[in-house]
């Protein structure tokens, strides 16, 4: 299995948000500081700003949401999907990119951490 860890500004938030939206389940809640999702063989860690993973660095930089790194989702129909995800309300960072491996886009979850879509080739 594969761990991401997300930080989060509302955990309760990001649960909807990846249980509502993606498919994931809830695995584990622990109030408003963690919890953890799951899709398939990937758990994503929610840590919100009152987890450890939110603390400061020693050299003084703070952990935060959002940045291009990101987890991949991937879907068998991507235009359906993201119609679907568009209707609910939900922000792209892009349009549908195509490439010699598939089609994917890039949507930001409830904290504007990005999660690609992907439809392979």
């Amino acid at each position: 299995m594969a761990v991401v860890r997300y930080l989060v500004d509302d955990v309760e938030k990001a649960i909807a948000f990846y249980t509502e939206n993606l498919g994931f389940g809830l695995e584990r809640s622990m109030g408003p500081a963690f919890a953890i999702v799951s899709h398939g063989d990937l758990s994503l860690w929610l840590s919100g700003p009152q987890s450890s993973g939110a603390r400061p660095m020693p050299d003084g930089r703070q952990p935060e949401p959002g940045g291009w790194n990101r987890l991949v989702v991937t879907v068998d129909a991507l235009e359906p999907e993201v119609e679907r995800l568009r209707q609910a309300g939900l922000s792209f960072r892009s349009e549908i990119v195509t490439g010699p491996g598939g089609k994917q886009i890039v949507l930001d979850d409830s904290a504007g951490n990005p999660v690609e879509l992907f439809e392979p080739a």
